[in-house]
Protein backbone atom coordinates (compact mmCIF):
# COMPACT_ATOMS: atom_id res chain seq x y z
CA UNK A 1 0.00 0.00 0.00
CA UNK A 2 1.27 3.47 -0.86
CA UNK A 3 0.46 5.76 2.08
CA UNK A 4 0.19 9.53 1.69
CA UNK A 5 2.87 11.54 3.47
CA UNK A 6 0.29 13.19 5.77
CA UNK A 7 -3.07 12.07 7.17
CA UNK A 8 -5.66 13.93 9.23
CA UNK A 9 -6.58 12.33 12.53
CA UNK A 10 -9.76 12.84 14.53
CA UNK A 11 -10.77 11.60 17.95
CA UNK A 12 -13.92 12.58 19.84
CA UNK A 13 -12.05 12.19 23.14
CA UNK A 14 -9.92 15.17 22.06
CA UNK A 15 -12.47 17.42 20.38
CA UNK A 16 -10.31 20.56 20.45
CA UNK A 17 -7.29 18.81 18.90
CA UNK A 18 -6.26 18.93 15.25
CA UNK A 19 -4.06 15.89 14.58
CA UNK A 20 -1.85 15.49 11.52
CA UNK A 21 0.00 12.17 11.13
CA UNK A 22 3.30 12.11 9.24
CA UNK A 23 3.77 8.62 7.78
CA UNK A 24 7.33 8.96 6.41
CA UNK A 25 10.48 8.79 8.49
CA UNK A 26 10.56 10.30 11.02
CA UNK A 27 6.98 9.25 11.81
CA UNK A 28 5.02 11.42 14.21
CA UNK A 29 1.64 12.87 15.15
CA UNK A 30 1.37 16.61 15.72
CA UNK A 31 -1.48 18.42 17.40
CA UNK A 32 -1.65 21.69 15.47
CA UNK A 33 -3.52 23.41 18.31
CA UNK A 34 -0.49 23.35 20.62
CA UNK A 35 2.31 21.97 18.35
CA UNK A 36 2.76 18.97 20.67
CA UNK A 37 4.53 16.16 18.81
CA UNK A 38 4.49 12.44 19.57
CA UNK A 39 7.33 10.61 17.79
CA UNK A 40 7.09 6.95 16.73
CA UNK A 41 10.86 6.69 16.37
CA UNK A 42 13.60 6.41 19.00
CA UNK A 43 16.35 8.93 18.30
CA UNK A 44 19.88 8.89 19.61
CA UNK A 45 23.13 10.75 18.92
CA UNK A 46 23.40 11.80 15.29
CA UNK A 47 19.72 11.04 14.67
CA UNK A 48 18.73 13.55 17.35
CA UNK A 49 20.77 16.33 15.72
CA UNK A 50 19.33 15.58 12.27
CA UNK A 51 15.82 15.52 13.70
CA UNK A 52 16.24 18.91 15.35
CA UNK A 53 17.21 20.37 11.98
CA UNK A 54 14.11 18.91 10.29
CA UNK A 55 11.45 19.66 12.92
CA UNK A 56 10.64 23.22 11.83
CA UNK A 57 10.27 22.16 8.20
CA UNK A 58 8.08 19.18 9.12
CA UNK A 59 5.78 21.36 11.24
CA UNK A 60 5.43 23.83 8.35
CA UNK A 61 4.63 20.98 5.95
CA UNK A 62 2.03 19.51 8.33
CA UNK A 63 0.39 22.92 8.77
CA UNK A 64 0.36 23.54 5.01
CA UNK A 65 -1.21 20.10 4.46
CA UNK A 66 -3.95 20.86 7.00
CA UNK A 67 -4.66 24.28 5.48
CA UNK A 68 -4.89 22.75 1.99
CA UNK A 69 -7.25 20.03 3.16
CA UNK A 70 -9.51 22.54 4.92
CA UNK A 71 -9.67 24.69 1.79
CA UNK A 72 -10.74 21.61 -0.20
CA UNK A 73 -13.46 20.73 2.33
CA UNK A 74 -14.80 24.29 2.28
CA UNK A 75 -14.92 24.45 -1.51
CA UNK A 76 -17.06 21.28 -1.79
Amino acid sequence: MNLPKFLLGDNTDHQDAIFVIHTDFPRFIINLVDDEIEWFEDFQGEDQEELENEVASLIEQATAFYDREMERYQSE
